[in-house]
């Protein structure tokens, strides 16, 4: 009843996504069930720290990622937090609790030339899905949106005479970005041809389907990873590698690191300066080549 009441609780107040909503309850679901095969017991509000850390020895041994259960406990600790807050625990037993380590993963973006090259293989192709992903993929690249806040754009959400768009983020919060002008181009052509498909059940939504439904995320990532594996040699062709090439060629550009950490939605400044390391080669180069008192 309490993992209803905090469910609830992420929806109304805290007003996480759904995909966010669906994982934290997968997450505590999956404690649960081992809180009632080893201690059989259904009330996991009252588990200690040591049960905890059983759980989490049992999730290693199985081959659970690191990663994997640095989030599933994220999720636990956020629920016992909620507990605290609404005083129905008197203390939360994972306060102490350290992350498991974690290799961190660099992501190489996308070169510039990778970038061309997909968008010309795009052009190649006037009909309604050509012009619907080469919108896709100028969209990820000119606003370095994530996937869920392109499949969820509205029609409303296009100012075109401000030359911008309104992304929904994470936690509902809302910001805009300019939009380049050969991709108003590339959406004035996609609306001329959307017409032809949509339907009164998914109008409302931007990017549809060739049957006229909202697009969804399974499908977006096909796009991407489908035409980037023809330009690029890379093992991960994802919408997030775009997002990466997004924050990565503007700050190698000079662009500022709040301005970038603005533009993609990020609540903290840490967040954003993960792809800054991508920037220090760019630095070093321009150091060598403008430092007086390098030998040239």
């Amino acid at each position: 009843m309490l993992v209803k009441e905090f469910i609830e609780y992420l929806f109304l107040e805290k007003k996480y996504a759904n995909h966010t909503i669906t994982a934290y309850k997968a997450d505590l679901e999956s404690f649960l069930m081992y809180f009632k095969d080893q201690y059989e017991l259904d009330d996991i509000s009252i588990a200690n720290y040591a049960q905890i850390r059983q759980w989490i020895v049992c999730l290693v041994d199985n081959g659970v990622s690191n990663r994997t259960v640095n989030r599933k406990i994220s999720s636990l600790k956020s629920y016992y937090k909620f507990l605290l807050k609404s005083e129905q625990i008197h203390k939360n037993p994972l306060a102490k609790h350290k992350a498991l380590k974690v290799s961190k993963k660099i992501q190489i973006p996308f070169s510039n030339q990778e970038i061309e090259k997909v968008l010309s293989l795009l052009r190649e192709d006037d009909s309604y899905e050509g012009i619907r992903d080469r919108l896709i993929v100028e969209l990820f690249y000119a606003t370095g949106m994530r996937r869920i806040e392109l499949v969820t754009l509205k029609m409303t959400d296009i100012d075109l005479s401000n030359a911008r768009i309104k992304v929904v983020g994470k936690r509902n919060k809302e910001r805009y970005i300019p939009l380049l002008a050969s991709v108003i181009d590339t959406i004035e052509k996609y609306i001329n041809m959307r017409s032809q498909v949509a339907s009164g059940e998914s109008e409302d939504f931007l990017i549809l389907t060739e049957k006229g439904v909202k697009i969804y995320e399974t499908l977006v990532y096909r796009v991407i990873n489908s035409y980037f594996s023809k330009a690029s040699s890379k093992v991960k062709n994802s919408p997030h590698i775009l997002r990466h090439s997004f924050a990565t060629h503007l700050l190698n550009e000079g662009a500022d690191l709040n301005a970038v950490k603005e533009l993609l939605g990020h609540s903290s400044l840490a967040a954003t300066q993960v792809y800054t390391h991508q920037n220090v080669a760019q630095l070093a180069k321009v150091y060598k080549q403008s430092h007086p008192r390098n030998t040239k």
